[in-house]
């Protein structure tokens, strides 16, 4: 089997890669736009059809999906498999969303049920993953019994979305500014964007402010003839679920930094602690965390694939707070400290059940008092929450690798 494989830098193109080479798939390499990032879109379309005719593959491949490519490959009758790691992705509601080429595979449920009828034989519903292999590579300090010496106690690697959220950005007169920050106090009571999808199906001029209000900001957001509202669609999504999304996250940082590192929260545990930052918080982040305040220390941002599976490793406990416009599905951040071997505290998402256990795999908590609880509880607890981290990460090297979902993936495109 031959795949084009079209990359443009993201991070989890090299497990791809790796896991296609375990399966003995042949990949030519479309790199051009890794290292150029303006290139002229005449020479990209010509550039990626000359490789197609050239190599005839199988299939080209990208990890999330560009209209364009699809285009391309539906004029040169080519299959074009795509898989989203990222989550909104305002271009699967392009109209090329329907071409007959199409092979999309979509992690997040809610977002795959939302536009799998425009084209029910090329949209697929596949979570993502972790490249095990990669992460065993990497080694941390241990002491004589083969214990990891921890650095940190509790850690959260991520954006705050503070520099994310184009609200920040919006010019709103003071009516307008008022009205938003009523709708984002009530969906703050919430854990997903109901109330948010509500007020603006009922009320449609809140999404013409906004649109107003961003100005030229607005222009990134045309993907062309679409399927759905775009406008409707980024208000909710990148607009005030991004903020919602900031808000949350600054919310729970404080909520736990609240929290005093003392003897009555971690007792005589930090023996573990090696060279450590004994702050009950550290969090890595390139985002503006001067927001968070109390046994918290900020850390700048990590490299994905040295230094943030070190912190994963020799963190008693990581914290993944799930964005909102993450509906039911599971981040990368979940597959990647489950895979590392972390012990993982998210918030719940309805498709955890469907591949773990809670209490066994993984800790879920649903509120910022249940999180805080359970931070204090699983702390004291080195052998139940060791035990727990060490039965995630047996399931996700079993069955949750970019080797099995490739195989999963190649399943799908050519079922039997």
């Amino acid at each position: 089997m031959k795949v084009l494989f079209h990359r443009y830098g993201s991070i989890v193109e090299p497990d791809i890669l790796a896991a296609f080479d375990q399966l003995n798939i042949e990949v030519i390499k479309d790199e051009m736009e890794i290292e150029q990032k303006n290139i002229d879109p005449e020479v990209r379309i010509s550039t990626l059809a000359e490789l197609i005719l050239e190599n005839r593959p199988d299939f080209v491949f990208t990890i999330n999906f560009f209209p364009y490519i699809s285009e391309i490959c539906e004029k040169l009758n080519v299959l074009y498999a795509a898989l989203s790691v990222d989550c909104p992705v305002l271009e699967i509601y392009s109209e090329a969303i329907r071409n007959k080429c199409n092979r999309i595979f979509l992690f997040d449920y809610a977002q795959y049920e939302s536009v799998v009828n425009e084209n029910p034989e090329g949209i697929f519903y596949l979570p993502l993953a972790s490249n095990t292999d990669r992460w065993d590579a990497i080694d941390v300090p241990k002491d004589q019994d083969g214990r990891i010496l921890y650095k940190y106690n509790v850690s959260f690697i991520g954006s705050l979305y503070t520099e994310k959220s184009p609200l920040r950005r919006a010019k709103l007169s003071d009516l307008n500014s008022g009205y938003i920050d009523g709708v984002l106090a009530g969906a703050g009571r919430f854990t997903d964007l109901s109330l948010v999808e509500e007020v603006l199906k009922a009320k449609p001029e809140i999404t013409g402010f906004l649109k107003e209000g961003l100005g030229d900001v607005w222009k990134r957001f045309d993907i062309g003839p679409a399927v759905i509202d775009v406008d409707e669609y980024v208000s909710i999504m990148q607009v005030l679920g991004f903020e919602l999304t900031a808000r949350d996250r600054i919310s729970l940082l404080r909520s736990i930094a609240s929290l005093q590192s003392n003897s009555a929260l971690i007792g005589d545990k930090t023996r573990y602690l090696k060279d450590a930052d004994d702050s009950l918080l550290c969090v890595f982040t390139r985002s503006d965390a001067r927001d968070i305040s109390g046994s918290v220390s900020i850390h700048g941002g990590v490299s994905t694939h040295d230094e943030m599976p070190r912190v994963f490793k020799q963190s008693k406990i990581n914290l993944n707070p799930t964005m909102r416009c993450i509906k039911t599905g599971l981040p990368q951040r979940i597959w990647d400290i489950m895979g590392c071997g972390g012990l993982l505290l998210t918030n719940y998402q309805s498709e955890i059940p469907e591949y773990f256990e809670i209490g066994e795999d993984l800790l879920c908590y649903e509120n910022e008092k249940d999180c805080r609880e359970l931070i204090a509880y699983f702390l004291e607890h080195d052998t139940e929450r060791e035990a727990i981290a060490k039965s995630g990460y047996d399931k996700v090297k079993a069955l949750h690798t970019y080797v099995v979902r490739m195989a999963q993936m190649i399943n799908k495109i050519y079922p039997e």
